[in-house]
């Protein structure tokens, strides 16, 4: 008797649909501020909300990047496959093959500077009422990125800080 392996379906960028980065800070445990960056999809790949969130939760995995496990501290550990830039004010996220940018606050800037990393939350939860170029209540981003379905559905990830030097 011969079984057929079970095909996994490769990733396609498209399949995420609209991919967003969103930096904002907030009090952290140690009572400093924390600069967190916040990275989901509207769910409006061509495949829905449904298949949004597998083709996240895949090139999550493919990256070594755990769903709802233990954070990855890009300060401790080099083999982090994302990276963050700090540029003119702008906060760009790299995880292979996604570039993604955000205009990054004044207080973000100023916590990132002083911490020299920020915490990324990457999750495959949908949020199609954030669309860019729409404005978000802070209430509305702190019950999105602080409601248990998005954090237990999300990679954490430690990001060290670069910018290009002249």
């Amino acid at each position: 008797m011969t079984s057929t392996p079970s095909a996994t379906r490769p990733f396609h960028p498209a399949d995420l649909g609209t991919l967003v980065v969103m930096a904002w800070s907030g009090e952290a445990p140690d009572g400093g501020d924390m600069p967190y960056l916040l990275a989901y999809c509207l769910g409006d790949g061509p495949g829905g909300p449904e298949a949004t969130s597998e083709a996240v939760a895949r090139l999550l995995a493919d990256k070594g990047l755990p769903v709802g496990g233990d954070l990855v501290d890009g300060n401790v550990t080099s083999n982090v496959p994302a990276s963050l830039l700090v540029e003119a004010g702008q906060a760009v996220l790299t995880l292979p093959p996604l570039n993604a940018q955000c205009p990054a606050p004044p207080e973000w800037l100023a916590a990132v500077g002083e911490r020299g990393y920020a915490y990324l939350v990457f999750t495959t939860r949908p949020w199609p009422e954030a669309a860019p170029g729409r404005p978000v209540e802070p209430e509305a981003l702190a019950a999105f990125a602080g409601a248990e379905e998005t954090l237990t559905a999300a990679a954490h990830v430690v990001l060290p800080a670069r910018s290009l030097r002249v």
